[in-house]
């Protein structure tokens, strides 16, 4: 019987076996950012084990709350600087290096197709975009993994999603995660490895698909996987150069972890997105969602482009084309938070920048902070705010505001109307 991608992980990885469905595994790679590690490190220090597994395979970033602003935010941050000194940790990001964590780490190479990863991050599904197996976890199972580079995972059964036919202009990854989101349900894929195949995957760059698996978590996956394919092996090229004779051989190496055809699934479903047409969320769960046409002008206090979701070149890119010689409408915030230092380099050199500011946008440092409303956008009370982040719970970017949901063009449309406004066919990407 063949295997699905996530069991061929599994199955490299597998160090031992707890029970009939515990599987225990050996970790690649453990992610750390600044509002869960800390909780962590400090644990460690209590219990005389203050000490990693390998300083390597450890990459740490200050991105939720950057600069601090606060002195408890500022101590979370001093927690993680000593702490990255004292282990020798040489990948750790601080203010003026450091960017979105999702987006930081696969910008410098550190996810690999086949690779385990963990962080303190319900977001971590993202890197399942390089066919690796990445989840977020709790702060026992980040301290085992700090400690020993293990963590137990109940075996995951897997869900694959095919992706069909072909999007509209005006369409992108966000508006196709959105409707897989509303077919599946919050809770649809609970337990589940979603694997996303299909022609309009195989079509996609590897931030569309990073957008794709960032928000395999908003339907209950563990993780998001793409299979590995010459897309991949390209972004990755810069990083594994000296290790593979030639891109063919990266492939064909890479292509082992790709699911057989004879894998067995829990489900599988079919989507057709040629009728899709721009959406965005509504109420406070990310599997309400709805085409933005059908929305009644539905009046907007914020546009914010950014996050771990949409906050990459190509998501500036889409926004920028729309923005392009306009004005945002009056009484709009727009704010603007290019995912990583070299996205805002970037941005710069393609005079993208200037677009954002021409048309009165804020532009703020890589940030997380208004996604979990920390900073740099937070809403009042009864403001509403077009988002390109991944969650509109109630409360999310701040008490009593609402949160809709969207790709990074719609929330540029949106910004102009100051009404809740779908992409334009004859712009973006």
């Amino acid at each position: 019987m063949g295997k699905t991608s996530a069991q061929k992980i599994f199955a490299a990885h597998l160090i031992d076996t707890q029970g009939e469905d515990i599987s225990i595994l050996s970790l690649d790679r453990v992610f750390c950012h600044e509002i869960t590690t800390p909780i962590a490190i400090n644990d460690l220090i209590e219990r005389g084990k203050d000490r990693v597994f390998d300083a390597d395979k450890i990459k740490a970033v200050i991105d939720h709350v950057t600069p601090a602003k606060d002195s408890k935010t500022a101590e979370q941050g001093k927690i993680m600087r000593d702490w990255a000194r004292r282990q020798g940790i040489r990948d750790f990001f601080d203010i003026g290096e450091n960017g979105v964590c999702h987006a930081l780490f696969p910008e410098k190479g550190f996810v690999r197709p086949g690779f385990t990863v963990i962080m303190g991050d319900s977001h971590t599904c993202t890197h399942g975009a390089f066919c690796a197996f990445a989840a977020g976890v709790g702060t026992t199972d980040l301290e085992v993994g700090i400690l020993k580079g293990v963590c137990s995972f109940k075996t995951p059964e897997t869900l694959k999603i095919t992706v069909s036919g072909t999007l509209r202009k005006g369409v992108y990854a966000k508006d196709v995660i959105l409707a897989i989101i509303a077919r599946l349900g919050v809770n649809g894929a609970t337990n589940r490895v979603i694997e996303f195949t299909g022609e309009v995957i195989d079509s996609f760059s590897m931030e569309e698909r990073m957008t794709l698996c960032n928000m395999a978590i908003e339907a209950g996956g563990t993780s998001g996987i793409c299979y590995p394919d010459m897309t991949t092996v390209d972004y990755l090229w810069e990083f594994i150069k000296d290790d593979y004779t030639d891109k063919e051989a990266a492939l064909a190496d890479y292509i082992r972890w790709k699911a057989d055809d004879d894998a067995q699934y829990a489900d599988t479903v079919t989507i057709d997105v040629s009728d899709l047409v721009p959406v965005s969320t509504f109420g406070y769960k990310p599997d309400q969602v709805r085409p933005i046409d059908e929305f009644d002008s539905t009046p907007v206090d914020q546009v914010y482009i950014g996050s771990c979701t949409n906050g990459r070149i190509e998501d500036l890119r889409a926004a920028a084309a729309v923005l392009k010689g306009g004005k945002i409408a009056d009484g709009v915030r727009g704010v603007l938070s290019p995912a990583t230092p070299d996205v805002y380099r970037q941005a710069m050199k393609e005079g993208l920048i200037e677009i954002f500011m021409d048309a009165g946008f804020c532009i703020t440092n890589p940030t997380c902070g208004a996604c979990l409303g920390m900073s740099n956008g937070v809403l009042a009370s009864g403001e509403v705010c077009a988002s390109t982040t991944n969650r509109n719970f109630n409360g999310r970017m701040g008490k009593g505001g609402m949160v809709h949901l969207m790709s990074p063009a719609s929330a540029a449309a949106t910004a102009l109307t100051g009404v809740l406004t779908s992409a334009p066919q004859d712009k973006g990407e």
